[in-house]
């Protein structure tokens, strides 16, 4: 048995598709310390890992303060986080030993945290993966297009923060690529390499074991007898930017008294009360067991969200798209160029377009055909177990103790 320290700030999309390959983890006899915000706290504990947490809404504020207009930005806020969680991790875990480390692709600090401990590494990797050189050239093109004046002092405080860095715990940064990547020897990426675009330019590094779908350990007061049969159209923007209101309105006046079914996610950050008159055929609920109803739906309207998407899919559900950020548009398109989705503009949307366009995939069965095709494909690559998999011959690469 080996003991695991799993790094991983935490939102939604970050830690879901963990829950599975730590229970898997557990279940093959290693012992796992994860680390995370405290929201998830009795989520990851279910799996029967030990879970510490780093204070979140500190780990927020270090992350803004470098800025949010550039990725550049970005990079400078996920620096500023070092002195939130490291310090609390190297604390927490004083005079244990770790055999091996996980950490998450972006958030976490994981990389210099496998450096300072001198342990081997694994990158999770629940966005689509990057290279250093797609990255570079990511960062070559968005950095070209920010003024001069604005980008100097954007540069002038990465290299204050990785100097600091470096003098704080003798470890140096290499590039930015480090820093929001975090990448290791061993990357776990939660699609296929079918759907990871440039797919064929990643090498043997890289293992697309397909999406991690798993129990997520939440209640939720939903009532499966209202949709049994009824093959509902599914509607959510995920947990993060789904304070939409108008948007709720504007689904319920496209769908409202048709003969579909139509079960909607609004968030916690929505009331009820707020969107007025309900439809008779709407089940509106602040929180929905997504990955519980999906396999009952026709059709999945979704933000487009790396994880809610390959959800969908992964139950065959046809995908209307309605990208707002991140790397949302990039998903969308890898969905309608298979042809298991279409990807919509949400703004200037009407309720006629948005009804008519749903109608489209409904009625047009290559949509349903494409979606299935990536069904098979996303149940094949093998999940979490096949995670666990390749981190076991991962280990006995490195003569890890099993």
């Amino acid at each position: 048995m080996a003991r695991v320290l799993f790094i991983n700030a935490g939102s939604e999309g970050h830690v879901n598709p963990t829950v599975g390959v730590v229970q898997e983890l557990i279940s093959r006899g290693e012992e796992v310390v994860y680390f995370t915000v405290d929201a998830f706290h009795e989520r990851i504990e279910k799996t029967g890992a030990t879970v510490r947490t780093i204070d979140g809404q500190q780990f927020i504020k270090a992350f803004i303060s470098g800025g949010r207009n550039y990725l550049p930005e970005r990079i400078n806020g996920l620096l500023h986080t070092t002195d939130i969680v490291i310090p609390s991790v190297l604390e927490q875990i004083r005079g244990e030993h770790f055999d091996y480390i996980i950490h998450d692709s972006m958030f976490g600090c994981g990389r210099l945290l496998a450096q300072i401990l001198k342990r081997p590494a694994i990158t999770s990797c629940t966005s689509f993966a990057q290279t250093k050189e797609s990255f570079d050239e990511m960062m070559k093109g968005i950095s070209e297009k920010i003024p001069a004046e604005i980008m100097k002092p954007i540069q002038d405080e990465y290299q204050r923060l990785t100097q600091r860095v470096k003098e704080n715990y003798e470890v140096n940064i290499q590039s930015p690529y480090e820093v929001f990547c975090n990448p290791a020897s061993l990357a776990i990426v939660y699609t296929t390499r079918e759907f990871q675009p440039s797919g064929e330019t990643f090498d043997h590094t890289y293992k697309f074991v397909g999406p991690s779908i798993s129990p997520r350990f939440t209640s939720a007061d939903f009532d499966f007898a209202a949709i049994k049969g009824k093959n509902p159209i599914y509607i959510s923007l995920g947990t993060v930017l789904n304070d939409a209101i108008d948007f709720y309105k504007l689904c319920m006046e496209a769908f409202g008294n048709t003969g579909h079914t139509v079960v909607m996610s609004v968030g916690d950050k929505v009331r009820l009360s707020d969107l007025g008159d309900i439809p008779k055929n709407f089940v509106v609920k602040s929180y929905v067991p997504q990955t519980e109803v999906l396999p009952h739906a026709k059709l999945f309207i979704t933000h487009g969200g790396m994880n809610s998407a390959h959800e969908g899919l992964y139950y065959g559900v046809p995908l209307v798209l309605l990208p707002q950020s991140a790397d949302q548009p990039i998903v969308a398109e890898q969905a309608a160029r298979l042809g298991a989705g279409i990807s919509l503009q949400m703004q200037g949307m009407t309720a006629r377009q948005l009804r008519e366009m749903a109608e489209h995939v409904l009625t047009n069965p290559s949509f349903q055909k494409a979606a299935a095709n990536v069904q098979e494909s996303f149940q094949r690559a093998g999940g979490y177990r096949q995670a666990v998999d390749e981190i076991f011959a991962w280990k006995r690469q490195y003569q890890i103790d099993n």
